[in-house]
């Protein structure tokens, strides 16, 4: 029968999985598979799985109730092997790497930054603060038909926009990665113009919160800032 594999964790973890079942139409309880000094957290599977609400919840829940007990190598949704021995060789194979990252992982969680702004109070800040976008912007409220005045506000626009949102995405990373062991920036989909994670020790966390909730209320009139967190270290996991 074929594994669905959740997680990676050292043979000493505490682990504690009692009572807990799988992702899967018939879940089976989730058990260990141990390989030398690794663990790998699984539970037995007899179909394809597929990312149904239900089964990417137990996902989660497995691996939150996994990094209670200590440091986890977290795997993403849908990872499966079809036996035992497969886990077992996998565990061996690379058994110093993921040692490594455990290590490295340790006693910390991954939190993630999104922000977004509101495109019409944005919209009102350029036209207020840039003296070439307010008086294009006029010629054209005046009656002003000339063919080029909208395209060359739009372009105006558009380049103030980024401007403006680099910088502060800028100062918000600057701000909070102090607080964390690593960082990574991934690029930005609309509506957000920020979207970036931190693997967060426990002991800089309470600070960190302070200075996320901080920041939050003083960002600025129609900037959302969005935070995800405690959360398994996915984006750390080498």
């Amino acid at each position: 029968m074929a594994l669905y594999v959740y997680a990676i964790t050292a043979d000493d973890h505490p682990l504690d999985l009692d009572g807990l079942s799988g992702v899967g139409s018939e879940p089976a309880p989730v058990r260990p598979v141990v390989s030398g000094p690794l663990c790998a957290v699984v539970s037995d599977v007899s179909e394809a799985i597929r990312p149904k609400r239900r089964d990417l919840s137990i996902h989660n829940e497995v691996q939150e109730h996994l990094m209670r007990g200590g440091p986890v190598l977290p795997l993403q949704f849908g990872y499966t092997a079809p036996d035992e021995s497969t886990v077992e060789q996998v565990l061996q194979k690379d058994a110093e790497g993921f040692l490594a990252n455990l290590e490295r992982l340790g006693g910390c969680a991954e939190y993630h930054v999104r922000a977004s702004q509101d495109e019409e109070v944005l919209l009102r800040q350029i036209l207020s603060e840039d003296d070439e976008a307010r008086a294009l912007n006029e010629r054209m409220r005046s009656g002003d038909i000339d063919p080029q005045l909208p395209l060359s506000l739009g372009e105006l626009i558009a380049r103030q926009v980024q401007v403006r949102q680099d910088a502060l995405a800028s100062g918000l990373i600057e701000a909070l990665v102090p607080f964390a062991r690593e960082h990574t920036v991934r690029r930005a989909s609309e509506p957000d113009f920020l979207n970036f994670s931190l693997l967060v020790p426990d002991d800089r966390r309470e600070a960190f919160l302070t200075a996320e909730g901080n920041l939050a209320r003083e960002i600025g009139d129609g900037v959302e800032f969005r935070l995800n967190g405690p959360l398994p270290p996915y984006s750390f996991v080498e």
